[in-house]
């Protein structure tokens, strides 16, 4: 047998054999089309590869510009960069149209520039994304070419052309409109297959005549009909005509289309078809995807967004049989469906309720043993510390060790209307971290690793009464008629005169969350260190630095008297800056020297929007007070609580224990920190207590001018007493 001859290829001439053909076509089958963010449109046309025109031909006011702005949104959710090209709408529309898509918020409202808190944040999210928007008067086909080919080589590449819009009338002002269109869309065609990117253009008529003419590979023809609900998409490919139909649901008040979502099956089984191929995934799979689909469409509320998001992932990369994809998604889902989703009690809610159990009950075999998604999410039990988020010290006397204050149903997201939806807040902050965190460590995972040396004992939280004064417990009765005990200073005559002054914290532990080192991934074991990397977060095994500082409790706490049997004790970040600061400044003589390490990249921002939101919520409700504000407190100090619950039978959707204790540690050093400013500065102080509470001896009824005085976050309340008095806690 003769062997073929080997192909030539000259400058402007692609020759292969048909087995490298081959070979290149079942190379490439393995990359999906790039998503339009409409599960049913991608099942149609595969999505949008790179190298070819798509062209999306509806009349006015039938939403072709919507298309091309979900393809948009889709690529800038996977951080891949888009050049829109309008040609028609402003970068303004272009970017309100972007906002009420991704909040579902009322495009006619966003032009007012009136935004509500939930699109505040949507923006803030997208203030970053990679879009890039052109809407030049004098746009032509080549200055599109011409910007993507400068754009292809930065950093990531360019992955989606949109063009917005082809317009068939001749506009003097448009070059993209009337006789100009064949040559527009012929310069298009060959930027798609220079630079291997889609590029879709928007076509403002369905008019076959035009259509033709611009020979683009792919046609979406949107049409409506009077009386349909949906907007029919034919899906016609180059050469070969119609390859299929699909509907989608208009939904123009928040400028999106949105799937149809089925009539829920009378069974919960995949069985009843599921509409996605089965080649791909499990019958788990595409019965979660399915059972979702009224809540990834829009067409049923009640589902929060991370979850929605997550879901509408898992039935886009079943139906484009993006194996890489789902195997990435799997861990995310089985998380999810461990720590539990709040669904609507609905027959959609029950379904769907049922699929993410079963979801669940299928785990690999090293995730056998994960309990069901209503099981509880565990920790080790806390050791009578007071988590009151708004730094109120509890009655001690009458807490019971394993009582963090939550009860079942805390874990689920609060109703709509509630004064301060604070889990709400902090599930979307972490859900929305570029850094992909992790909020649920494995059930399994948990007895070894990191997890079994943290403790509430890392608080480094103190407990310190100066040794010239004493301190007795002594009896009080509430105003409710409750018996406590409460601390009572004598103060020495060698402090001379003056009067106790109590300072109380607002807002520790919130207030914390401006800035917490935390590592949103898996802790690593890193070992010994040479020294403390800041760009790292996590669990620290040290030595107790020797502090001889008159006047000051030990920086570590309480800390000081839980070492091991070699004197060390395990630390979490900011107790490790802190050292480094004190030893830099000059406080502490030898450097910490670090003996054992679990940690990850660090993020200091990842409870920030929750910080932000808490702080303009009390600026608003301190004023009001009564119920609002006491919900208020409650809604924060629930959701942070939630971060590392105690008892067995609590659901969370967290279990980060180091993110716990690092929030607590952070308030306890913040507080430390205050205390020794005033007593650097001449101030004298008696006691130190928890993350919130100091008392000085002052010489008038004035508090050291280290603090601020107020109502919001990192302000103090002040209060003064006779020296001899009892020292009110909490609600006393």
């Amino acid at each position: 047998m003769t062997s073929q001859p080997t192909p030539t290829r000259e400058r402007g001439r692609r020759l292969a054999t048909l087995g490298d053909a081959i070979g290149d076509v079942l190379a490439s089958g393995s990359a999906p089309g790039l998503s339009f963010g409409l599960a049913g449109l991608d099942e149609a046309t595969g999505g949008m590869h790179p190298g070819r025109l798509v062209l999306v031909a509806a009349e006015p006011q039938v939403g072709g510009s919507l298309i091309g702005l979900a393809a948009a949104r889709t690529a800038l959710a996977r951080g891949a960069r888009v050049l829109y090209a309008a040609s028609g709408p402003s970068s303004a529309d272009i970017t309100r149209r972007i906002i009420a898509a991704e909040a579902g918020g009322d495009y006619a409202r966003l032009k007012t520039g009136v935004l509500t808190e939930d699109e505040k944040q949507v923006v803030e999210r997208l203030r970053h994304a990679p879009l890039l928007i052109d809407d030049g008067s004098d746009l032509t086909a080549e200055a599109i070419a011409s910007t993507a080919a400068d754009t292809a080589p930065l950093d990531g590449g360019l992955a989606l052309v949109v063009v917005d819009r082809l317009q068939r009338c001749r506009n003097p002002r448009l070059p993209l409109s009337g006789e100009h269109l064949p040559e527009a869309s012929q310069i298009l065609r060959e930027l798609a297959r220079t630079q291997q990117v889609p590029v879709l253009a928007v076509l403002d008529t369905d008019d076959p005549a035009i259509v033709n003419l611009l020979d683009a590979d792919v046609i979406l023809t949107l049409t409506t009909t009077p009386g349909q609900q949906g907007t029919s998409v034919t899906v016609a490919e180059r050469d070969l005509g119609i390859i299929g139909i699909t509907t989608l649901r208009p939904d123009l008040a928040h400028a999106r289309f949105l799937d149809i979502a089925p009539a829920p099956p009378s069974t919960t089984t995949a069985d009843a078809g599921s509409g996605l191929p089965d080649s791909v995934g499990t019958a788990a799979d595409r019965e979660l995807a399915d059972a979702a689909l009224p809540f990834t469409s829009g067409a049923v509320k009640g589902l929060a967004a991370e979850a929605a998001h997550l879901l509408a992932a898992l039935r886009t990369a079943l139906a484009g049989g993006q194996v890489k994809d789902l195997e990435e998604l799997h861990t995310q889902l089985k998380a999810m469906a461990a720590a539990g989703v709040q669904t609507p009690d609905s027959a959609e809610g029950r379904r769907l309720t049922a699929a993410l159990h079963a979801y669940n009950a299928v785990a690999p075999a090293a995730a056998t043993t994960q309990p069901p998604a209503e099981a509880a999410v565990t920790g080790t039990p806390l050791a009578g510390v007071d988590i009151n988020a708004e730094g109120d010290d509890e009655d001690e006397d009458s807490t019971r060790n394993d009582d963090d204050g939550l009860v079942p149903g805390d874990e689920e997201e609060e109703p709509e209307g509630v004064v301060f939806p604070g889990l709400k807040i902090l599930k979307d902050a972490v859900a929305r971290s570029k850094m992909h965190p992790i909020p649920v460590i494995r059930t399994e995972d948990r007895d070894g690793g990191p997890w079994p040396l943290i403790s509430e004992d890392m608080s480094g939280e103190p407990k310190w009464v100066h040794p010239d004064v004493t301190s007795t417990r002594v009896a009080h009765i509430r105003d409710n008629g409750k018996r406590v005990r409460r601390d009572k200073f004598d103060v020495p005559a060698s402090f001379g005169e003056g009067l106790m002054c109590l300072i109380d914290r607002n807002g520790s532990y919130p207030s914390a969350c401006s800035a917490i080192p935390l590592a949103p991934n898996k802790l690593l074991h890193t070992g010994p260190l040479n020294a403390f990397d800041k760009g790292q977060a996590g669990i620290y095994l040290i030595d107790i630095p020797e502090w001889n500082f008159p006047g000051m409790p030990h920086p570590l706490g309480q800390l000081i008297d839980r070492t091991d049997d070699q004197g060390r004790v395990w630390v979490t970040t900011p107790h490790i800056k802190q050292l480094e600061r004190l030893h830099r400044d000059g406080h502490l003589t030898q450097k910490v020297t670090i003996h054992d390490s679990w940690t990850g990249r660090a993020n200091e921002s990842l409870f920030k929007p929750f910080y932000t939101a808490a702080r303009e919520a009390r600026t608003d409700l301190v004023q009001v007070g009564g119920d609002a504000y006491a919900a208020y407190k409650t809604r924060v100090s629930i959701a942070l609580r939630l971060l590392w619950p105690k008892r067995q039978e609590q659901r969370s959707p967290f279990w980060r224990p180091d993110w716990r204790m690092s929030m607590v540690a952070e308030a306890s050093v913040r507080h430390w920190m205050a205390a020794f400013k005033a007593v650097q500065e001449g101030h004298t102080l008696i006691a130190l207590r928890k993350v919130d509470a100091a008392i000085f001896w002052t010489p008038d009824q004035t508090p050291p001018d280290t603090y601020r005085i107020g109502t919001g976050f990192g302000e103090v309340k002040a209060k003064f007493l006779q020296a001899g008095e009892f020292i009110p806690e909490g609600d006393d």
